[in-house]
């Protein structure tokens, strides 16, 4: 009888050209893949929530894997085992079975980003991998007051990528806020249904701006009507960014 599995991964993204496989690069799914052949004598194909870019870290990744007919391995092979066979830079944290036709991509409800911001005069070593350095002061009260106007259902055409092929760009942001955790460690929680190609990285690199007073909260309306990317700040860059958590209502585990 075929089974299904829920799969939540977490990686450092410093060293992977991002989650899907590609011809010539590492990526997670492509170290993923090569694992679970070597666990199961099977070429099995997992489906990821969402797509992360190259550089850009999970802390929970959710995965649906379809195991075929015969496959008697328990869940704990797909824990334990798995994490044997994979590097350091990623780890099965669980497997659970779950009902027959579960898609992590389709079945997602919202995902929970995390970018994390620097705001010092020198650079911190431990931080190189996971924080994005602003050297220049930013003034949070006018981020944040820019954040409140994103949050809600809006045409977010402006800050995704140019290369996004999505059919509409409306989405909706249930959380963007911004919080210093003390000596200039900015964090950005990002909460929402959907996500457009770079979106959240576009927002912050808009924010920041604003930190900087290169753009006011009055310009983030505008940009937001005017639908014109260019009109935005720049792709903040991806090791600053966090796959923190994908929401579902149920998996049927």
């Amino acid at each position: 009888m075929a089974r299904t599995l829920k799969l939540t991964l977490s990686y450092d993204g410093t060293e992977f050209d991002g989650w899907q496989l590609q011809p010539t690069g590492r990526t997670v799914q492509g170290v993923l893949e090569t694992a679970l052949f070597k666990l199961t004598g099977q070429p099995l194909r997992p489906i990821a929530a969402g797509r992360t870019d190259a550089g850009v870290h999970a802390e929970a990744q959710v995965l649906s894997l379809d195991l075929p007919d015969g496959n008697t391995l328990p869940c704990k092979a797909f824990h334990h085992g798995l994490n044997a066979l994979l590097p350091p830079d990623v780890a099965v944290l669980e497997a659970l079975e779950v009902a027959p036709g579960f898609n992590a991509r389709k079945a997602a409800r919202g995902k929970h980003y995390r970018y994390r911001v620097l705001n010092r005069r020198t650079r911190h070593p431990l931080q190189r991998r996971t924080h994005y350095v602003v050297f220049q002061p930013l003034a949070l009260a006018q981020m944040q007051a820019a954040a409140e106007r994103l949050v809600g259902e809006h045409d977010f055409a402006a800050f995704r990528a140019a290369d996004c092929q999505c059919r509409t760009t409306v989405r909706k942001l249930h959380r963007l806020s911004i919080v210093d955790l003390g000596r200039g460690d900015l964090v950005f929680e990002v909460e929402g249904t959907a996500f457009l190609k770079h979106m959240v990285r576009n927002l912050v690199g808009t924010l920041v701006h604003v930190g900087r007073g290169k753009l006011s909260p009055d310009d983030v309306d505008r940009i937001l009507a005017g639908r014109d990317r260019t009109k935005a700040g720049p792709t903040a860059p991806p090791h600053g960014l966090t796959l923190v958590e994908v929401r579902y209502e149920s998996t049927g585990g």
